[in-house]
């Protein structure tokens, strides 16, 4: 059951359309934009369909562009609050959203961070609906040799959260992060609001901190735990391009792209930024998104 709404028309670029999706478990709120083929676009970590704000209007000039806040973020409701959060469950909402709005015809994808997961599953369980897919940084650390490390980092993450709040859980995973590259890592949602940020932005960082208790509850530790049937990416990887950002190379989400894209033997695409390119390089990250999808 969907029931879409349209907006009226403001300045210039018009508002999208929005509607909501019923799935099992949940409601889905999305937003689509533009006309011709159907480009979904897939958010990560703590982010919602506003992650793309920056972006979705420009690709919107060559596709039908849907966005969505996934089950529990945003405007997203979940039937149990308290529901396990698993991917293939994320990947089916993604399922039903191109079902209904492009029905019959594969289309492109996009996901990023824990929505590059969800879309790897999604190319996986239902490759007929996926013409081609970008997965920007999917940290799926179980492909990586020192895996083992990382399951006990998302342990000592989960007991601190449990006994000494959000905030202390987020440190650890920091520290953690860091020591295990040896650099800075780039953390799956979208960065603090600071001073300088435009209203716009701040308002989006603003969401994503009140989605993040949520995502590190739920969302993160079965997605980082989550093992992709690697044999069914290879033999699907004509249509599937992994991407890491410039700045991030040797981070923790970064190390997975990399990884699978040389055991592949397919390019590594390097976008601007780091692991939250697509809010700091808005301009050259779509810009880079657009001729990937021509290729």
């Amino acid at each position: 059951m969907t029931t879409p709404t349209t907006p009226t028309t403001g300045s210039t670029p018009a508002a999208p359309t929005t509607g909501s999706l019923r799935v099992p478990g949940a409601t889905l709120h999305y937003q689509v934009r533009g006309e011709g083929p159907l480009l979904l676009l897939i958010p990560g970590g703590a982010g919602g369909a506003a992650a793309f704000d920056n972006v979705a209007d420009g690709l919107a000039a060559e596709y039908t562009v849907a966005t969505y806040d996934p089950r529990g973020i945003s405007q997203s409701t979940l039937d149990d609050p308290d529901a396990t959060q698993r991917v293939p469950e994320h990947a089916d909402d993604a399922c039903r959203l191109l079902e209904l709005l492009s029905p019959g015809v594969p289309a492109r994808v996009f996901g990023m961070s824990s929505g590059a997961i969800a879309a790897l599953h999604l190319l996986t369980a239902h490759p007929e609906r996926i013409e081609r897919l970008v997965a920007h940084e999917p940290p799926v650390v179980e492909v990586l040799p020192d895996a083992a490390e990382h399951r006990a980092l998302l342990a000592r993450v989960q007991e601190t959260l449990r006994t000494q709040g959000l905030m202390a859980a987020m440190a650890v995973f920091a520290e953690g992060s860091r020591s295990s590259s040896g650099v800075r890592n780039g953390e799956p949602a979208e960065p603090k609001a600071e001073a300088t940020l435009p209203p716009q932005a701040a308002a989006r960082a603003e969401r994503t901190m009140a989605n993040l208790p949520y995502f590190v509850e739920r969302i993160m530790p079965s997605f980082m735990a989550y093992a992709p049937d690697t044999d069914r990416l290879e033999a699907l990887s004509d249509r599937l391009v992994f991407a890491g950002g410039q700045d991030s190379r040797g981070e923790l989400p970064y190390r997975p792209a990399a990884v699978l894209a040389e055991r592949f033997g397919t390019e590594l695409r390097h976008f601007p930024g780091g692991h939250t390119g697509l809010t700091t390089h808005p301009d050259q990250f779509g810009e880079l998104l657009r001729k990937v999808f021509r290729a």
